[in-house]
């Protein structure tokens, strides 16, 4: 007599699904807040901080390269797992090493890297699992885990540093990072495909100029490289507190719990959009929308109620663009993709290159005219971005639209 089959396993919330993100918000924390802020104390040159931030940033940008691993050999949850642990390692690494640059940068770097190994690894593992319909709050509570995560070390990090000998800071600071390991022990894995690391890695470029082939993939590369919505002024404005006559202190909690809050409430509003409306059309509302708020921050004054406006403006609207990648990239996944991390990798991948020039070119705009040129040259862009884009994606449509219509009356 046959045994009947064995039931599916359930999955968990898809809230506690996406919470597993949360590595990549401490981790960027730890890269971008804290770690200058000790290295600033020890008067290590601004050249240097932004050196190893830098490298950092290039790192997280370049984890799609290790997209064939994350869909071959073992399961993603194991990869998952894998890159959550050496991502944790490192933060450690970085923590007890401060005083060695050498030491410091090489740790940034892997712990930037992993951290988006470790992203790309779950979005291709949980939005193969879930159904489509429930990809927009999966992508909305990734964002949310990112944006809390991020938030929690901006918060705590300097005091626990500051009160606690460095072993027990280091642990307590890595600690938020493993928590998802229990997320994944509960959550079920597809057998990888058995390809060996040779096959892997050759048909990698193969595989990704399939992948960007696809028409709806290549519209997804434009969108997600063109500075659209980066809103990269999240990362400057906190250097910035000065020009408003904002005190440390100020600048700190705007930038920890309230700019959380906000980035909270800019991901969740995606996840009640996302089904009314098209993903393309949101993030270039988005866009447009933050756009014209940064372009209307050149008429106000600049006092410390102003800064608050502004820090909280730009993570709304950067976080509620996030939430767009992460939610169009899975509903691109399909159903059963071998190539799933590959492919989510590589459009979060490249959501982050806007972010990364966008704040080179902020930087030197605020270097040549103050805050008037950065917020010109920052919401200037943005919206002629959207324009180009919104007409672009028409001609495109319209293209389409056409083609079908010729094969119907064919």
């Amino acid at each position: 007599m046959a045994s009947p089959p064995a039931r599916p396993r359930k999955l968990p919330p898809v809230w506690l699904l996406g919470m597993a993100n949360a590595p990549l918000g401490v981790a960027g924390g730890l890269a971008l807040l804290t770690l200058p802020q000790l290295l600033a104390a020890r008067h290590v040159p601004e050249t240097s901080i932004a050196g190893i931030t830098s490298l950092g940033l290039l790192a997280s940008t370049c984890a799609f390269l290790l997209g064939p691993l994350l869909d071959v050999w073992l399961s993603r949850r194991a990869y998952a797992a894998l890159s959550t642990l050496v991502c944790a390692a490192s933060a450690a690494t970085a923590l007890l090493n401060v005083g060695n640059l050498g030491v410091l940068t090489v740790a940034v770097a892997s712990m930037m890297l992993f951290a988006q190994v470790n992203t790309n690894a779950i979005g291709g593992w949980f939005g193969s699992l879930e159904d489509k319909e429930a990809d927009a709050g999966l992508g909305a509570w990734m964002v949310v885990a990112n944006t809390a995560g991020f938030g929690l070390i901006a918060m705590a990090a300097i005091p626990v540093v500051r009160g606690a000998s460095p072993g027990l800071a280091a642990a307590a600071l890595v600690a938020p990072l493993l928590l998802p390991l229990a997320i994944y022990v509960v959550t079920p894995a597809h057998r990888p495909g058995r390809r060996q690391a040779r096959e892997s890695f050759g048909r990698f470029f193969a595989d990704i100029g399939g992948l960007a082939r696809r028409p709806t993939l290549l519209r997804l590369l434009l969108l997600f490289t063109a500075p659209a919505a980066s809103f990269a002024l999240t990362n400057t404005l906190g250097g910035l507190g000065r020009d408003y006559h904002a005190s440390e202190v100020f600048v700190g909690v705007i930038g920890g719990a309230a700019a959380t809050l906000a980035g909270i409430l800019g991901s969740l509003s995606v996840a009640v959009l996302a089904r009314r409306a098209p993903g393309t059309l949101l993030y270039l509302a988005v866009g447009a929308g933050g756009a014209a708020f940064t372009l209307s921050l050149i008429l106000l004054p600049r006092t410390p109620a102003l800064f608050a406006l502004a820090m909280i403006g730009q993570n709304i609207a950067q976080s509620a663009a996030l939430a767009l990648v992460s939610v169009l990239a899975l509903q691109s996944l399909g159903e059963d993709n071998p190539l799933a991390a590959t492919q989510f990798g590589l459009l979060v991948c490249a959501s982050n290159l806007p972010i990364t020039y966008m704040q080179w070119i902020d930087g030197h705009a605020y270097g040549l005219g103050g805050l008037p040129l950065m917020y010109g040259a920052d919401g200037g862009l943005g919206l002629v971005a959207c324009g180009l884009l919104a007409v672009l994606l028409t001609l495109w449509r319209g293209r389409l639209t056409g083609r079908e219509a010729a094969v119907s009356r064919a």
